[in-house]
């Protein structure tokens, strides 16, 4: 099958299509033929070794796993003997967790992964661009005790994880601020969000304004000026890791005063999925997609979010 294989971490002209042998499903197992995956911001840190601490859990020296690619739509080829849950033919989408592996024309998956039926409403390429921002928006402001009636600041709205936020938030019936740059704020609009913030021009932290909920999907917000922003009770959510110092900052707020600063891996499960399903076909979410590459394309694919100013997200059809 082709895949796209890099071998030593690097800048995107490390990722090579080349022809590699195709997995088998295990008993417990479905095999997938992959249309359409999407380039991540993990992805891109995953390439790099950025930070340096991601060669402790995925090689030292050169890549443990030689594929990239955390999420995918496609069609289930066949089965495992054990397998309950699926059957071949079926429309799937979802994430392939620390296996990775996405970036190839198939892939094997335990039947109980981050795994559903694929939307009936959405293209492979659309279903695609849903897994990667729609599960850990819906992680962290579940994690925020989201409630009808709050005030929620999403930075970082206009990119995969912002877009679905900005979407979710309304859907739990709060009052959204969106903080993004000049050329997003369109977009914004349209995603339904209260207010738009274009940080280029004014800093949210200094408006007086205060929020419930500030959740920050890249890891840019102001740290003090953020909790400031919050209420007395409120939460500051980080997507994106955080150094030792932010960390012991974060521990000390939480344990002196009734704001929470919450960071941390995401959990996610195929319940998830459905959830997400439920309102992509009742048309309150929808995803939203920059650009869309081939598969011989990945290197220009991740040159382009490298740069960080994608909006929602890039996919790959396969």
């Amino acid at each position: 099958m082709k895949a796209i294989v890099y071998e030593q971490y690097g800048s995107p002209v490390v990722l090579k299509l080349k022809d590699v042998e195709a997995p088998l499903p295990k008993d417990n197992e479905v095999l997938i033929k992959v249309h359409a995956t999407a380039v991540n911001s993990g992805d891109v840190r995953l390439r790099k070794a950025d930070p340096f601490a991601v060669r402790f859990m995925f090689g030292l020296m050169r890549p443990k796993i030689p594929i990239l690619g955390v999420v995918l739509a496609g069609e289930i080829v066949t089965v495992g003997k054990n397998v309950k849950l699926f059957k071949a033919g079926d429309q799937v989408y979802g994430k392939t967790g620390m296996g990775f592996g996405a970036y190839a024309e198939y892939k094997c998956l335990p039947e109980d992964a981050v795994l559903a039926i694929k939307p009936a409403n959405l293209s492979y390429e659309e279903a695609a661009a849903i897994p990667f921002g729609g599960t850990t928006a819906l992680h962290f402001l579940r994690k925020g005790n989201i409630s009808s009636g709050q005030k929620v600041l999403i930075y970082g709205a206009s990119g995969a994880v912002g877009t679905t936020a900005v979407q979710l938030a309304k859907y739990f019936g709060t009052e959204v601020t969106a903080v993004c740059s000049t050329g997003n704020v369109p977009m914004m609009n349209s995603l339904g969000a209260d207010k738009v913030i274009d940080y280029t021009k004014e800093d949210f932290s200094k408006n007086g304004e205060t929020f419930d909920i500030i959740l920050d999907t890249v890891g840019k917000s102001p740290f003090g000026g953020s909790v400031r922003s919050l209420k007395k009770n409120g939460k500051y959510l980080r997507v994106v890791h955080m150094a030792l110092g932010p960390v012991l900052k974060g521990i000390w707020i939480s344990m002196t005063t009734g704001k929470k600063v919450i960071g941390g891996q995401i959990k996610e499960t195929a319940d998830d999925l459905v959830f997400l399903n439920d309102l992509i076909e009742s048309g309150k979410l929808k995803p939203v997609i920059d650009k869309t590459y081939p598969l011989e394309q990945i290197v220009d694919a991740h040159t382009y979010v490298e740069k960080g100013h994608k909006k929602g997200n890039v996919v790959i059809t396969v």
